[in-house]
């Protein structure tokens, strides 16, 4: 389990956010998915909600009346400085799709676009400093941008954040991200067998006590499952979409062996 209630360091993935254009129903399915409690913020957070587990931020919520893109789970960058890193951003070839905008005393947000496609969120945080609970049932675990072109994914990432990277064994298709020494994610080729129309993304792993009952349990709360539960070195995972269609992992940490 993490717990944290300061800022993340700079260029860690902080923060977890669904957009979609039933907002309801996505609220509906992660709380009984995951057990959270989803406070909806006031008119002026433009409806915003914040889930907790155990009474500490694990996730936000937002609906669009419209969408130019599919509902989507956006994962956020830890920074020291929104505007700053907005001009890494555009200095290392990316795009800035929203430029820095501070969110009354939450913070100041950006969003913008890698020079794979990737879209993913930076947070310069102030009251609201991201997760307060994470690697534990009900909350994120695991951060990865997939892409097709994992190199050039690698390159953009360290210029704009200072990453550095770490083998994962013997797949020279993987990278850990590493923030001041410490793995906070990863970076990859898109699997093959991915269908040409996926664009590159930044994925959220959320923890689940048992992955095969959390998928059933999924579908029978409208999603879908888009790769069935499988044992790989980290955890037993899959691939579900909630019932908007918005994508996500769910990861079930191994047993550890008994002494």
């Amino acid at each position: 389990m993490t717990t944290r209630d300061t800022a993340w360091p700079a260029g860690t993935p902080c923060w977890v956010d669904n957009m979609s254009t039933n907002v309801d129903a996505a609220n509906a399915f992660y709380t009984d998915l995951f057990g959270w409690d989803i406070q909806v913020g006031p008119e002026e957070t433009g409806g915003y909600g914040v889930a907790t587990k155990d009474g500490k931020n694990v996730a936000g919520t937002m609906g669009a009346p419209e969408l130019p893109h599919p509902p989507v789970w956006t994962t956020y960058l830890a920074t020291e400085d929104t505007a700053k890193t907005c001009e890494a951003i555009t200095a290392a070839g990316g795009t800035v799709l929203q430029p820095a905008m501070d969110v009354m005393d939450l913070g100041v947000m950006a969003v913008a676009m890698d020079p794979t496609g990737a879209t993913f969120g930076v947070w310069q945080s102030k009251a609201h400093t991201g997760f307060q609970l994470a690697n534990e049932p009900g909350g994120v675990i695991w951060n990865e941008q997939l892409s097709r072109d994992a190199d050039a994914a690698k390159a953009f990432y360290a210029e704009v954040f200072g990453y550095t990277y770490g083998s994962m064994g013997d797949d020279e298709s993987y990278s850990m991200i590493e923030v001041d020494g410490n793995t906070v994610g990863g970076i990859g080729a898109m699997p093959e067998g991915i269908p040409a129309d996926v664009p590159p993304h930044w994925r959220a792993y959320f923890s689940v006590e048992d992955a095969d009952a959390a998928a059933e349990k999924a579908a029978a709360l409208g999603g879908k499952v888009l790769s069935a539960p499988q044992d790989m070195p980290y955890g037993r995972h899959a691939d579900i979409a909630d019932p908007n269609g918005a994508m996500l992992a769910i990861l079930q940490n191994p047993v550890a062996p008994a002494e």
